[in-house]
């Protein structure tokens, strides 16, 4: 099947965290609206289900997979070359890979602080200083970071995850005024999702039930339930796009309302 046009046609994105969840959702969108994407995980097998599955749908050599564990600088150096090298370039980022896992502060093993902040926000700064390399050639280019309704409003019980994902929405901004600076028609920009229906509700869902527990995170959220996937894959699309051109150094609100209380 051939590669149709759409908001994102010619675009190559890069994107963590792909095997499942938000990431995978996001290649799928970033693919039907007329990208090449490339996805990357520490469950390559994952990855290639998913690219296995949009190749199918939309074409060979549409979608690609990687391993990668995005802490290691090397491999995100050898991931982002072989994808550029597959796809012809790269001009869109999405750093989505991430954990939660937290604990309460004084219950919290430092080992456990580290690897938390290590996959949230080592992640993104390796991303975008690797990926800026390939992207300074396929201008215009979009950096989508996502970070966490939780990286702009704290809670009593997640100390390294509301401070890695407060990360996260500084360094868009850092990294988006870097490019600014620079005069590269590069734009950096977050996304703050609440709960959403991914496998990072897993736990919660297996102690509770997923009925029950995703309506005890719904009563927290004015809108009254949690977000899908593509809620938040309809804005790494948005941001992707040369559709917000004149947007960097932002973040976007997906939360249902809670930041609005």
């Amino acid at each position: 099947m051939a590669q149709t046009m759409g908001r994102v046609a010619g675009k190559k994105a890069f994107i963590t965290g792909a095997a499942q969840g938000l990431g995978a959702a996001a290649a799928r969108k970033l693919a039907a609206e007329g990208a090449k994407v490339a996805l990357a995980d520490i469950n390559v097998d994952g990855a290639k289900a998913v690219a296995a599955q949009i190749n199918a749908a939309h074409g060979a050599g549409t979608a690609f997979a990687y391993a990668l564990d995005v802490t290691q600088e090397d491999q995100w150096v050898a991931a982002l070359e072989a994808a550029a090298a597959d796809m012809g370039g790269i001009s869109v980022l999405v750093n989505n890979a991430g954990v939660a896992g937290d604990k309460p502060l004084e219950q919290m093993e430092f080992d456990l602080w580290k690897r938390i902040m290590s996959i949230n926000v080592d992640s993104v700064f390796l991303g975008a200083k690797h990926a800026l390399t390939h992207m300074r050639g396929h201008q215009p280019g979009s950096i989508v970071n996502i970070s966490s309704i939780a990286g702009l409003i704290a809670n009593h019980n997640s100390p390294a995850y509301n401070a890695s994902k407060a990360g996260v929405w500084l360094l868009s901004k850092n990294i988006a005024l870097y490019c600014a600076k620079l005069g590269l028609d590069i734009r950096s920009n977050s996304i703050h999702p609440t709960f959403i229906d991914t496998p990072i509700l897993d736990p919660l869902s297996q102690r509770l039930g997923k009925e029950e527990a995703h309506a005890k995170l719904g009563r927290q959220i004015p809108l009254g339930h949690i977000g899908e996937p593509d809620d938040i894959a309809n804005a790494v699309l948005y941001l992707a796009s040369d559709e917000s051109k004149f947007m960097t150094g932002a973040e976007l609100k997906l939360d249902g309302g809670i930041s609005a209380m």
